[in-house]
Parts: C-alpha cells; structure tokens; sequence
C-alpha cells in the first residue's frame, strides 16, 4: 500500500510525452510552428492557408454577401476585427486565389468620450486607426459615440426585410459581377476628406450622463453594446451599404452566448450571436470570424504582423465580479485553459439555436424591443416563468400584508401584474421630477393625483415608465430599471416610444371596427413609412 513518506524518486522514470507533433499535420514535411489545440500542429504557410481558407470557406458557403453588394467593416481596433480587415484586403488582391467580389467600406465608432479618455487621447487613437485604414485603399468613416444622442428614430424602427434571393440567382450574380467588372468601382479617400470630427464638450458630457445613468457595470456594457449597434445600422443606411460585418470570434460569442442567459437574453440568442443578424431589415449583420478561437487569432496577428490598436474599455482593469460580462470571460477562459474543448462546445451549441420567427415575414409582424429590435419575449402565457417573476418581485418589495394580498387578488390567474402598480407608483424614483408620462395625457404621475394618495407604501419598485417598460424584452427591462433617469435617454428612442405608445390607443379606440390583420398590417406600413422618412 502506498505511503505518505515513499520515496520514489530513484524507482520511477520520467518519460517525455509526445504531446505535440514535430511534423506539420497537414504537409507532414515541415516543422509545425504553432499549435492551436492539441494534436493540430501547423506550419506557417499552412497555417496561413488554413486561416484564410476558413474566412472564404464562411462566406461561400452562406451565401449572404452577393457579388457588388456594399459591406461595412466593423473594426474596433482590436486583433480580431483587424484581422478580418486583413482577410478582405487579401481575398480583394489581384494574386488571390478566390477573389471576394464585394465592396467594403471601413467604419470605426469612437468611445472615447464613453470610458473617459481626453481629447488628445482620442485623436491619437484616431490618428492611429486611420493610418492604417489608409493603406487599405477603402472608403473609411470615423463616428464619435457622441453622434448617437442625434439619430431619427427609425434607427429603432424595424425597416422591410429585402426580398429573399433565389439560391440560382448567387451564380447569375457573380458571372454580372465578372462581365461588368465592378471591382474598379473601389476608390481611396481624400486624407482633407478623413480628418477626426470635433465633438462638442457639451455633446461628450450628455453620453458621459447616458452611461454613467446606469448603476452596475453590467447595465453599462449593455446599454453601451445598443448604442454602438444603433450607430452602426445608422451609418450603413446613410452610407448605401447593405451588410454589415463584425468581428465577432468564437470565444467571444461563447462568452457572449452565457452572458446573454445570465442577463435574460435567452429568447434572442440565435440572433445575438449567429452568422447572420436580419433584426434591423434592410441592414444585416454577419459574423464571418466566428470560426476562430482568440488563441487562433491572437497567433495569426502576431506571426504575420497584422497591426491593431489598445485600446481602453468600460471593462478594463475591472475585476472579475465587476460585472456579469466580465465574470463569464474570466470563469470561460480559466476554464478554456484546463479543458481546451470549452468553448467550441459552446459554440457548438449555439449553433443550433434558432429565433422563434423563423422566416422574415413572421420576423416583420413580430413585436420589437425599443432598444435591441427584438422580438418582444413578455408576450408570455398566464402560468408562466415570467409573469411568476413580476410578481414575486412586487410581493418582495411590499412591506405590508395587505398590500401583497392587494396584489394577488389584483393579479387572479397571472394577469399582468405591472399593469396594478403602474397606476399608483411613479416611475420616476426622484419623487416625481423626471416622471415620463405624456404631457397632460394621464401619465402614471397624472393617473396617480386623478385617483387620490395611495393607500399605504408603495407596491412595487419604480421599474422605468410603464409607457417604455412595455416596449421592453425582459432583459432590456432589467437595463432600463437600472438606470436613475429614463430622461438620459436619448431622444429618438424617447420619441419612437411616444409614437408606439399613441399607435396603440388608436388601435384600442378602432379595434371593434377592424378586421383579422389589419391591426399588423398597419403597424408594418406606419414602421416603414418611418424608416423612409
């Protein structure tokens, strides 16, 4: 039997485990130079190979960008999103196997003034990126977060969804795309026509408001992931590009995808982190990099030089129970390094994952969150997880007895239990400064003094307007109640909410009078007609 005080130091043999392979698993010829996980030890050129053929192989087999479309790259600054600058740059050259046949276009959205850095900080950033931009020869744009606090409100107004192509029409496209040789159609920017926009102090200190509305780091990165969106849709549209790319990699959408439960987003994963992203219409969002792992990407910039930029976040330097986002990466990651299969099966799982509108003509007649677009997920039964969580939250902030058997008999069979205390509770938490209700319209404040002082404490926590809590999916709820002030918002999702707000009392007045449909079919032509204008 073995002790505790052996000694086996002169009895056993140390033998050298043949963890990795000398030879490259591909060409079995040359030395492997790196190994991304174990047993798949690449040399350099089929590293390479097999790093580009991944991106091209994402993109052909989809078949979501067609040949001429206009495609906007999304990049941070960061190894991923350059790399997958340097993809397109590389499928685009006249020596590429397999040319890509789109049109890209660079944009970098600066959040500078959200995480705090100074205005010299910011243009050296700028001054950085857009060096770098230059030496690809594409059209680039340099959005300030700031410009988001001015956007219309169809940015937050679902557009037509683009009638879908037949799968024959990608090979008739692409032999257009050859004869008429529309790849010459690329041009450079003027460096008078690329200089760093002067942001108003007054502008920066309004987003600085914004964010800094949110209590937790959580609330923060996700209010600040909504604004960057909104702001990348609304440079696509103005700009005349129908894609949009992101650089997404396949640990980060693993981390994502865990988060995203966490924070109640499970209804929209499939969309938060599939290839493709149609929530917005006429702008689709893909994810051509979600093969990758960090680790892979992380090799490939530093063996081939791929320039990027360091730049600040709202996370960094934050611990790892600063937020939920921040603790899923950090619990993925260590957990990456002990079991390497981690997160592809995450990712894997993901995968399989689709949203509950299937095709885009249910996507179109869905209900849509005011801030991700969503499809509305409070849309639930009686006896359902949901509703059994509104009320159990109201029962935990009542102090009195009779208030919660109030809200019970108020509530017979799982009615919607924010519709009792949205009567009787302000929905600002400042005593009434800042309340959201309409101007002389019966707001919750209004409704409140037209029926008198309520009877005992209040029954629940303020969780925003119920105007605006409405148009909410569950987990935008939990971002909204979080904020002190509704009023930090910005104005065109204030003002995209009054306008769904009057849409559904003329609905209620006219709803005797109409038909089966005609209700959707209205919201459909009052949404489009917003996004045109």
């Amino acid at each position: 039997m073995c002790q505790v005080d052996e000694d086996y130091q002169h009895q056993l043999e140390r033998v050298d485990l043949l963890s990795v392979s000398k030879k490259c698993v591909k060409c079995k010829a040359e030395l492997a130079a790196v190994v991304i996980r174990a047993g798949d030890a690449y040399c350099r050129s089929c590293f390479k190979e097999n790093f580009i053929h991944k991106f091209r192989a994402m993109l052909g087999k989809t078949r979501v960008i067609f040949p001429g479309e206009k495609v906007l790259l999304a990049v941070s600054g960061g190894p991923s999103s350059c790399s997958m600058l340097s993809q397109v740059q590389e499928g685009l050259s006249q020596n590429a196997h397999k040319k890509l046949r789109f049109l890209p276009g660079i944009v970098y959205i600066d959040e500078g003034g959200a995480v705090g850095q100074s205005q010299e900080q910011r243009c050296r950033a700028v001054s950085e990126l857009q060096a770098l931009f230059r030496t690809t020869g594409f059209p680039f744009y340099t959005v300030p977060l700031e410009q988001v606090l001015g956007l219309p409100s169809s940015v937050v107004a679902t557009a037509s969804s683009l009638p879908e192509r037949p799968a024959s029409g990608y090979k008739a496209a692409v032999d257009h795309f050859i004869q008429t040789g529309s790849s010459s159609s690329l041009t450079a920017q003027d460096p008078e026509d690329t200089s760093p926009p002067n942001v108003p102090e007054s502008q920066t200190r309004l987003l600085q408001q914004l964010i800094g509305s949110a209590q937790s780091l959580t609330a923060k990165e996700d209010l600040l992931n909504k604004l960057r969106q909104h702001l990348l849709v609304h440079t696509a549209r103005t700009e005349g590009y129908s894609k949009v790319m992101l650089g997404d990699n396949c640990t980060r959408l693993a981390v994502k995808l865990l988060s995203s439960i966490s924070l109640g987003r499970g209804a929209q994963l499939a969309q938060d982190t599939g290839f493709s992203d149609s929530r917005y219409g006429d702008i689709i969002s893909v994810r051509p990099m979600r093969e990758y792992s960090a680790k892979e990407i992380a090799y490939y910039a530093h063996m081939f030089r791929v320039p990027s930029v360091v730049l600040p976040g709202l996370d960094t330097q934050a611990p790892d129970k600063a937020s939920i986002q921040r603790l899923t990466e950090s619990f993925v990651t260590r957990l990456q390094a002990d079991f390497p299969s981690t997160v592809s099966t995450i990712y894997r799982t993901g995968e399989k994952l689709q949203t509950a509108c299937g095709t885009p003509a249910a996507a179109d007649r869905c209900a849509r969150c005011l801030l991700c677009v969503c499809a509305l997920d409070t849309a639930a039964e009686k006896a359902s997880a949901l509703q059994a969580t509104l009320i159990s939250e109201q029962l935990s902030h009542s102090a009195s007895p009779a208030a919660r058997s109030g809200i019970l008999k108020q509530n017979p069979g799982g009615a919607k239990p924010e519709s009792a205390a949205a009567a009787r509770v302000c929905c600002s938490s400042a005593g009434g400064e800042g309340c959201w209700g309409p101007a002389g319209g019966g707001g919750c404040c209004s409704s409140a003094a037209a029926e008198g002082p309520p009877e005992g404490p209040p029954e629940g926590p303020p969780e925003g307007p119920p105007e605006l809590s409405s148009l909410l999916c569950y987990s935008c709820r939990l971002t909204v109640r979080d904020m002190s002030s509704v009023n930090c918002l910005p104005h065109y999702i204030l003002s995209e909410a009054q306008r769904r707000q009057r849409r559904t009392l003329m609905r209620e007045e006219v709803s005797e009078f109409l038909l089966d449909g005609d209700d959707d079919d209205g919201d459909e032509e009052e949404a489009s007609d917003g996004t045109n204008k």
